[in-house]
């Protein structure tokens, strides 16, 4: 096999690696095309070509988010990761461990640990590298890599919460939602939210925001229901879509250009957080990005209710 085939065999896992380090498309995208660079670039075929790109992935992953990690603390607003519509990595023994790994609510628990953690708890929790793999890959003893792994996993499960484990009750809440949405049905909107419901927004200061965070149902509907005309109207358009392996949606305008995404964390029947990422450029890989403001002037013409 050359060089090529055994990187293009690979690149899904490296990306996906990548992805769960930097919780970023673009940035992921970046670190599997260096990595690629670079063993194009080795002057002598490696004993095993998952064990080379695996690390050489990590390490650009982890100098990347070093870097990443002082911006995100001078972003406007709250900042959520990059959506990721599709996971290119599949792999049937551990579908459960992929999956919950890729969740916004996994994803921002991944940004309280150090670069260093997040690399071994990714690797360990989500790939199930050993740890003689890990540390190589890290550049630190096994010893050290089994205390990263300890205290990356104590903080994820001190800071998850227990959302609906049943991916069809799940669906069936969202096609509910989201079909409120395209009736108009401010009032089955309002049923389907938890009382105490939040809405996170990332705009990142580049797109209309109503609020960064909204809390409570009576404040999340009002906003919800400023939606509404818009999209009654054909101005906007709502595509179901899983978005980080999660109920979700593309909000596009009346050309097909995207808005924002919109993810659902759900429990007991109920949405207790929705997150928008309407960043436009965050969503470049997502399609074409619209006109955010002139999409708000045209919501604005509905005079409807301010979040």
């Amino acid at each position: 096999m050359t060089k090529t085939e055994e990187f293009q065999d690979l690149r899904p896992l490296l990306f996906s690696i990548a992805y769960r380090i930097l919780g970023s498309v673009s940035e992921a995208e970046d670190a599997v095309q260096e990595t690629w660079l670079r063993y194009q670039a080795a002057s002598a075929q490696p004993g095993s070509a998952k064990a080379f790109l695996s690390t050489v992935v990590t390490r650009i992953s982890i100098d990347v988010l070093r870097s990443a990690r002082v911006r995100r603390e001078e972003y406007v607003g709250p900042w959520l990761p990059e959506p990721l519509l599709n996971d290119p990595y599949e792999d049937p023994a551990r579908s459960a461990e992929l999956a919950d790994s890729l969740s916004i609510a996994a994803l921002l628990l991944l940004e309280r640990l150090t670069p260093l953690e997040r690399a071994v708890f990714v690797l360990r929790e989500v790939f199930a590298f050993g740890f003689p793999e890990i540390a190589s890959t890290v550049g630190r003893s096994e010893a050290a890599c089994h205390q990263l792994a300890v205290r990356a996993r104590r903080h994820m499960e001190g800071g998850r919460t227990r959302f609906e484990a049943n991916r069809k009750e799940r669906e069936e809440l969202a096609e509910r939602f989201f079909d409120a949405f395209r009736e108009g049905d401010v009032d089955g909107l309002a049923e389907l939210l938890a009382a105490d419901v939040q809405m996170v927004g990332d705009s990142g200061g580049k797109a209309p925001q109503f609020k960064p965070i909204i809390l409570g149902a009576e404040h999340v509907i009002r906003v919800l229901a400023a939606f509404v005309p818009l999209v009654i109207r054909g101005a906007g358009i709502v595509e179901p879509q899983q978005v980080n392996g999660q109920p979700g949606a593309i909000f596009r305008d009346r050309d097909g250009q995207v808005l924002s995404t919109w993810a659902l964390d759900l429990l007991d029947g109920r949405i207790h957080t929705i997150r928008t990422v309407n960043n436009p450029e965050k969503l470049g890989h997502v399609g074409p990005t619209a006109d955010a403001w002139a999409a708000l002037r045209e919501v604005n013409q509905a005079d409807p209710p301010t979040g």
